[in-house]
């Protein structure tokens, strides 16, 4: 994978964020590359340095278990950042996330890369755990977004 990204794209006919005064609403928002048709399964489909900031050992055992949760982790949040800073805001404008995981013991994981993305102060939080998400049971986790962003 390349390190451009793209913003958060919908996979359905929905818009991927919706602005209300000063208000970003972001739609949910999963590991899946719509223009590569790419499901983020781990650490190959994400960038090689994201890979080791994560963690990666290059031990199978270790990588398997843990590569996906952390690879879908960063990979939401880098594109809640991009579309967040396209609609000219800054991750610290977030305040409210809520966050789906099929399994709420790759929570610590997630939260490990969402401490990356917050490093100063966490946004207010939700988490729910879920028995599926669309398109497939290789998304582990679903993050809703909502910024204030007023209107200059």
């Amino acid at each position: 994978m390349t390190d451009a990204q793209p913003l958060a794209q919908p996979l359905a006919r929905y818009a991927a964020y919706h602005r209300a005064g000063d208000f970003i609403f972001l739609s949910g928002v999963i590991a899946v590359n719509p223009a590569e048709n790419l499901i983020v399964n781990g650490f190959a489909d994400i960038p090689a340095h994201i890979a080791e900031q994560l963690g990666q050992t290059f031990e199978f055992s270790t990588d398997f278990k843990q590569g996906p949760i952390l690879a879908q982790s960063w990979y939401v949040l880098e594109s809640i950042r991009r579309t967040v800073e396209s609609a000219g805001g800054q991750m610290k404008d977030v305040f409210k996330l809520v966050q789906y995981m099929r399994n709420l013991d790759h929570f610590p994981y997630y939260s490990r890369v969402r401490k990356s993305f917050f490093p100063d102060a966490s946004p207010v939080s939700t988490v729910v755990e879920v028995s599926a998400m669309l398109p497939c049971e290789q998304i582990l986790v679903e993050v809703e977004a909502t910024a204030y962003l007023p209107l200059r």
